[in-house]
């Protein structure tokens, strides 16, 4: 019997050496070689077709050398049922659900607008499946949203989930132990202030969690608990945030150019 093994046996699952033991275990990583992409639903989706159809014909050309886990957020309509459902007094864990449709819609959109290429829409169970897509046709689609459903952890404060298709696509992306996390948003990635409201503000193309915590930007391009899941995480420590209204972008950024602004879990010295 191994150390870890007997104090999995005898303590309890808090205890501070079974911990230290588990964090000291050898980590596989399931799709080192594959890239989680995160399609913005307010930024892309919501655009309808000039934002849409210059994305799928990079996704198609993309497949040819990048293997890409592609992830759909939620966007308006989401944000009128949440003000709906808030204004109900209904929990986080029922407004995760009406997100999470949403976010599955957005989903099957662009799986029917590249179905004709092989690439195919899945969720839940059927994330079993996505090493054969991506052995197959490099590239799956899913939804975004976690399925946290009605066991959301609320947020500190008001009922708006915290965890929705930012931290949905960044999980994928650690468990699988992917080799990159990019969002694909409608901006060039991270200011100083908000490009769409402020006048001059300073575009920022590399920072760190805790920098952008120091400078309170800690919830101006993603969610704020994708910051969190950063720091803690051992396969993905940085993401990549790129604008794609601009053609060529994503398909820079699967190659490893610095577009759009970095975000890393740890300052460089």
């Amino acid at each position: 019997m191994t150390e870890l093994e007997a104090l999995l046996m005898q303590r309890s699952l808090t205890d501070p050496e079974l911990l230290e033991a588990a964090s000291k275990a050898s980590d596989f990583r399931i799709l080192p070689n594959a890239s989680v992409i995160k399609i913005g639903g307010q930024s892309l989706f919501d655009r309808g077709r000039a934002a849409i159809y210059p994305l799928v014909d990079e996704i198609i050309e993309a497949r040819k050398q990048h293997k890409m886990l592609i992830g759909t957020g939620a966007g308006t309509r989401a944000r009128h049922l949440y003000s709906i459902a808030a204004d109900l007094d209904l929990p986080a864990g029922f407004l995760s659900q009406l997100g999470s449709s949403v976010a599955s819609q957005n989903a099957e959109m662009l799986g029917q607008l590249l179905a004709q290429h092989g690439i195919s829409t899945v969720s839940e169970a059927g994330l079993s499946t996505v090493p054969l897509f991506l052995a197959e046709v490099n590239a799956v689609i899913f939804s975004g949203m976690p399925p946290y459903k009605l066991w959301m952890r609320p947020a500190a404060e008001g009922v708006i989930p915290p965890y929705r298709t930012d931290a949905g696509c960044f999980l994928m992306a650690e468990q699988f132990g992917c080799k990159s996390m990019i969002y694909v948003k409608d901006e060039n990635g991270l200011y100083t202030d908000n490009p769409k409201t402020a006048s001059n503000p300073t575009f920022i193309p590399k920072i760190s969690v805790d920098e952008m915590k120091s400078l309170g930007l800690h919830d101006s391009i993603l969610e704020f608990p994708v910051l969190d899941l950063l720091k803690q995480a051992k396969h993905v420590r940085q993401v990549q945030v790129v604008n794609g209204l601009v053609p060529g972008n994503l398909t820079r950024a699967l190659a490893g150019e610095h577009v759009g602004t970095i975000i890393t879990a740890d300052q460089e010295a």
